[in-house]
């Protein structure tokens, strides 16, 4: 992992992380019960703009990764601190 938790002028990023040379910007999304819905239907495509936003600021001073990133999400299902949350990762969410 290579931060989290990083605010940009857009919006917060939960985790950037480096996937063979590749920036990835992570919004993780939780959710105690399936009976809110599932966590990645709370990733709109207003939320999508502002992640692409936020990854643009910060690109901004890491050029290295311009052309070389995507946005993945990740939704755990499950209560805080238990040892079976449900975990699932969407690469290239937008």
């Amino acid at each position: 992992m290579m931060a989290r938790n990083v605010r940009t002028p857009a919006g917060e990023i939960d985790l950037i992380a480096l996937d063979n040379g590749c920036a990835v910007f992570v919004e993780v999304k939780t959710r105690s019960h399936h009976q809110a819905g599932y966590p990645e239907e709370a990733v709109t495509e207003e939320k999508l703009e502002h992640m692409i936003d936020s990854a643009e600021h910060w690109l901004q001073d890491h050029t290295e990764y311009e052309n070389n990133w995507r946005l993945d999400v990740v939704a755990v299902t499950g209560e805080i601190n238990t040892q079976n949350p449900q975990i699932e990762w969407f690469e290239n969410a937008a």
